[in-house]
């Protein structure tokens, strides 16, 4: 299986593989970036079919960390981790202490904290092993809250760029994937009136959403070809590609998942095609800010915490601003953007 070789790689500092064979753990830890501080992102626990696929997914979400926290002026650097199986058979305290060991050996290099299907308790069960942790219960706790505030303030400046106003009264957005994040931000979209469309491969999470929000359930592929003004995806990454991007009436993408675009040259086809596209390390970057402020030398304090995640709304104007003065697409903009403050400092 080629590592060095695979685009993704990027000169990444470090890629761990690691394993437990009492707790059938079996994970893989990258470190894309220590410049601007520790590497810091969160550890996802997904059945990949294939090692490759796993090796991919976390080597483009570790890089992604870097440019994120960058972008977020944070003094963290970037890197993911991924552990390997169904979650919903593999969890154990066992396994969560042996992610935590290999942690600890990292001395620091590196810290984790929640991603997709890892809760805060199972960052506790870490926390066992390691104070290699972060988003600890106690402390800024669940950052999911945070990440779909910023969600919802990157719709509003992508809605105030494409249209000259913030008002969502009636405007249509689909949201592909009804996690924790999703969920909270299809509360503030409820909230401020718009009209959802819902699809996720969970039921129970579709009727919740439908009950709460009044939201029209969809079926997953139906997501792309719907009429509406955002599409809003929250589930896995690459549903951006060569043959959803012909579907989408959308004219703003804007939603939580990490890496959106299948490709950098798939948001080169969204601005020829007028689609105005907020950067997903951006637009999501609303948990990685609030862990940040559990490690403040005077604690966590949730209104700082927020406020910071309030300036996302900003950081987008600034982004969809330079796109059209450059005339450059706003995935461009934002990874120049990324790496002016990598190479300058923050």
């Amino acid at each position: 299986m080629a590592v060095f070789n695979q685009v993704e790689f990027d000169n990444h500092e470090q890629v761990v593989f690691c394993s437990d064979e009492k707790s059938g753990l079996k994970a893989i830890i990258a470190v894309h970036s220590t410049k601007l501080g520790p590497a810091v992102g969160g550890c996802r626990l997904w059945d990949y079919a294939e090692d490759q696929d796993a090796v991919y997914d976390v080597l483009r979400l570790s890089k992604g960390m870097t440019y994120k926290n960058a972008v977020a002026r944070l003094p963290f650097g970037g890197g993911k981790s991924v552990i390997i199986g169904d979650a919903k058979s593999i969890k154990s305290e066992e396994l969560f202490r042996a992610f935590g060991r290999h942690l600890e050996r990292l001395g620091g290099s590196y810290y984790s904290a929640e991603d997709v299907n890892i809760t805060t308790g199972d960052v506790m069960m870490m926390h066992k092993e390691t104070d290699y942790v972060l988003g600890l219960e106690g402390k800024s706790g669940n950052p999911s809250p945070f990440t779909a505030l910023g969600t919802f303030l990157g719709i509003k400046a992508a809605y105030q760029h494409k249209f000259g106003h913030q008002d969502l009264a009636g405007v249509k957005v689909a949201v592909q994937g009804l996690g924790a994040v999703a969920y909270g931000l299809c509360k503030y979209l409820h909230e401020a009136g718009a009209k959802l469309f819902v699809t996720d491969i969970n039921q129970a999470s579709i009727d919740r959403v439908v009950t709460d929000f009044g939201a029209v359930a969809v079926d997953i592929d139906e997501i792309y070809d719907l009429d509406v003004d955002v599409y809003a995806p929250c589930a896995l990454g690459a549903t951006v590609n060569d043959e959803t991007i012909p579907r989408i009436k959308a004219t703003i993408i804007a939603g939580c998942a990490n890496n959106q675009l299948a490709e950098p040259r798939h948001g080169d086809v969204l601005r020829e095609k007028g689609v105005l596209y907020a950067p997903d390390y951006v637009i999501n970057a609303g948990g990685i800010i609030n862990v940040h402020y559990e490690t403040k030398p005077e604690g966590y304090n949730e209104a700082q915490a927020t406020k910071h995640v309030e300036g996302i709304f900003d950081t987008l104007a600034e982004i969809f601003k330079r796109s059209d003065e450059e005339k450059k697409s706003t995935h461009i903009i934002a990874d120049e953007l990324a790496q002016e403050i990598i190479e300058n400092g923050l």
